[in-house]
């Protein structure tokens, strides 16, 4: 795994990706008895006691780099109603920045100094299980009844080659945010297909107002924002190069072109989307749902619309969110229980909502927090239609390619099938082809 890991960690800390929490541990063993302590007769000092019960219990670490106590805290929520219903098992959670994970993660396996389970960014999920990070779960979950009530965007995530290393932990998608007073003011509908999205956005152009934003910078950011067009137009992440790939990147590139959609679009986050779509700059964005609540903050009388990713061929939208890998070592039964655990559906329902999740479990999502809302429902309904980011254990490099090929064609630098040619002949280089 050593030999594995060295050769690989120059690729992952290229790409980057969280404080420790503690408990009051003293607190915890003074308030449990093992059952042993409790059938025997001899008197058994308050010290002996906890030096016992520590003795017993199976300590597992938890990586996460979800920032703020609040995240914590339900991270926390987690790992402490594991250990209630499973007294001998202790699972600390520990908070390192996202800057940092993927370094950190390189190096302890390197090192060979890793925690039990690691919730890691889905697409990123592959690559650390061909590094040999995450332990071969597959028939531990095959043998799981609920294997069958998830999603199968979230659920392929875990898999490479057949073989399961990890369980979703939770999900998110993007569709299309459209301010409803603009819409109405110029008379159009929110668009269902390509056609219509160019027309509507052209209409809504206008008295300083562009009609479309989406991130697009160079980055995994601008590349989780251009697959839904790329697999609606037919291509699939690693055959770009043909007319669908072409397509897909003529059509972005066309919005620009029509002065729809403003050049700075390369230098955009995500959150800066948000900022401009909730300031009344532009009148439709592509998002996730976890602009809700910075909308309610931002532009709390704002009134807007979200539908589907307009479709080319079929809808489509991509897949965010993380997944619990378990990690190879020496608690992988005790892991892949936790995280069968979260996942349950009393456990995950309550978390999901107060994580602003969409639930990998059909069923859960099913529920009607999620199905009757109607801002909500659109994210859920699309979870038929989010596809994961690979999966592939090259990702990173593979998403640098197609992101690359975006910002050319969105400052017009080459036609769209060079562009799409060119992310090939790199994909190509990457998969060894």
């Amino acid at each position: 795994m050593k030999k594995m890991a060295a050769g690989l960690i120059a690729a992952a800390l290229v790409t980057g990706l969280a404080g420790c929490g503690s408990s009051d541990k003293d607190n915890e063993t003074s308030q449990t008895t093992t059952k042993t302590e409790t059938e025997s007769s001899a008197p058994t000092t308050d010290s002996t006691a906890k030096t016992e019960e520590t003795a017993e219990k199976t300590k597992l670490t938890l990586w996460f780099y979800f920032e703020g106590k609040e995240r914590f805290d339900k991270i926390k929520a987690l790992t402490d109603g594991y250990t209630a219903k499973n007294p001998n098992v202790e699972i600390e959670p520990v908070f390192i920045p996202f800057a940092d994970f993927k370094k950190k993660l390189s190096v302890g396996l390197a090192a060979s100094d890793l925690p039990d389970i690691v919730v890691i960014d889905n697409p990123d999920t592959a690559a650390y299980a061909a590094m040999g990070l995450f332990a071969d779960i597959t028939d531990k979950v095959n043998a799981w009844a609920d294997k069958d009530q998830f999603f199968p965007g979230p659920w392929s995530s875990t898999i490479l080659d057949g073989k399961q290393y990890a369980i979703p932990l939770g999900s998110n998608n993007l569709a299309l945010f459209y301010n409803e007073k603009m819409l109405s003011d110029a008379g159009v509908k929110p668009p269902t297909t390509w056609d219509e999205l160019r027309t509507t956005a052209k209409a809504l152009t206008k008295d300083g107002v562009t009609g479309i934003g989406i991130a697009a910078p160079a980055n995994e950011e601008g590349t989780f924002q251009f697959l839904p067009w790329l697999l609606s137009a037919g291509a699939t992440f690693d055959n770009v190069g043909g007319a669908e790939g072409a397509k897909a990147y003529d059509f972005l590139g066309n919005l620009v072109k029509d002065g729809s959609m403003s050049k700075d679009v390369i230098n955009w986050t995500q959150a800066d989307v948000m900022k401009q779509f909730a300031s009344g700059k532009i009148a439709m964005m592509i998002n996730g749902p976890w602009q809700l609540p910075e909308l309610a903050t931002n532009a709390p009388d704002l009134k807007y619309g979200i539908a589907l990713v307009p479709k080319d061929q079929q809808y489509s939208s991509v897949l965010g969110g993380e997944n619990l890998g378990i990690v190879n070592g020496k608690h992988v039964d005790e892991a892949v229980d936790f995280a069968m655990y979260v996942e349950s559906p009393e456990v995950l329902k309550g978390f999901a909502q107060g994580f602003g999740y969409f639930p990998a479990r059909k069923d859960v999502a099913a529920d009607p927090y999620w199905a009757d809302n109607e801002q909500l429902k659109v994210f859920a309904d699309n979870m038929n239609y989010a596809q994961p980011r690979g999966p592939h254990p090259k990702w990173p490099e593979i998403s640098n390619a197609l992101s690359e090929a975006l910002d050319k064609s969105l400052l017009g630098s080459g036609t769209a099938a060079d562009n799409a040619a060119e992310a090939q002949a790199k994909i190509d280089k990457i998969l060894g082809k």
